[in-house]
């Protein structure tokens, strides 16, 4: 059984969007749970729409839900405090920490990633304007820079997902072909979190 948390420092950065995403991918390879532990209960209202190809399960529910899965994915609160951060590092095989490509985003993941110390997290820039934009490999690099780990894939902004949130089902999946081209993109990143 493999783990993988998304948290983030602040609401709006694709952290369920991301679990929904990386859970999708994750269910070609093996039995698949997303955990819903965020109170807005975004991916239980995905799942509740349309067909995801995994199991969602409410937080409350995740010990019975988990039982023979190969693939666990958590959606958290957004918001967590130093304790927590580590409390959740500690409890999965990956952290994964969203983060938008702006300026105010950066000092708040630096934050963050100097609570995190030495655990075993990566950070994952999101909601990236499309080209000419430079903002999504700008803040990757900045990232790095400042010794943070952060996956090389960048997550695309896209119309899609509202379209796939609506529709409940992964954006691989949407009835537009156009708005299935960012699937490409959480296919990357489930290729590099699955080692």
């Amino acid at each position: 059984m493999k783990i993988l948390t998304l948290t983030g420092y602040k609401g709006g950065v694709g952290k369920s969007t991301t679990a929904v995403h990386l859970a999708t991918f994750f269910s070609d390879h093996g039995r698949t749970v997303l955990i819903d532990g965020d109170p807005n209960r975004t991916s239980m209202q995905w799942a509740q729409r349309g067909k995801l190809p995994f199991s969602v399960a409410d937080e409350r529910q995740a010990m019975k839900a988990v039982t023979g899965a190969e693939w666990i994915i958590i959606d958290t609160p957004a918001r967590p405090d130093g304790t927590d951060l580590q409390e959740l590092a500690k409890g999965c095989d990956l952290l994964i920490l969203p983060t938008a490509p702006d300026v105010l985003s950066l000092r708040p993941m630096l934050e963050t990633a100097q609570a995190l110390g030495q655990a075993r997290y990566r950070a994952l820039v999101a909601i990236v304007p499309p080209r000419p934009s430079r903002e999504g490999e700008a803040m990757r690099d900045e990232l790095d820079k400042n010794g943070v780990p952060v996956f090389r894939t960048l997550i695309r902004r896209s119309a899609g997902f509202a379209k796939a949130a609506l529709e409940g089902v992964p954006v691989r999946d949407v009835s537009n072909p156009r708005a299935r081209l960012v699937w490409t993109d959480y296919r990357a990143l489930g290729n590099v979190s699955s080692g």
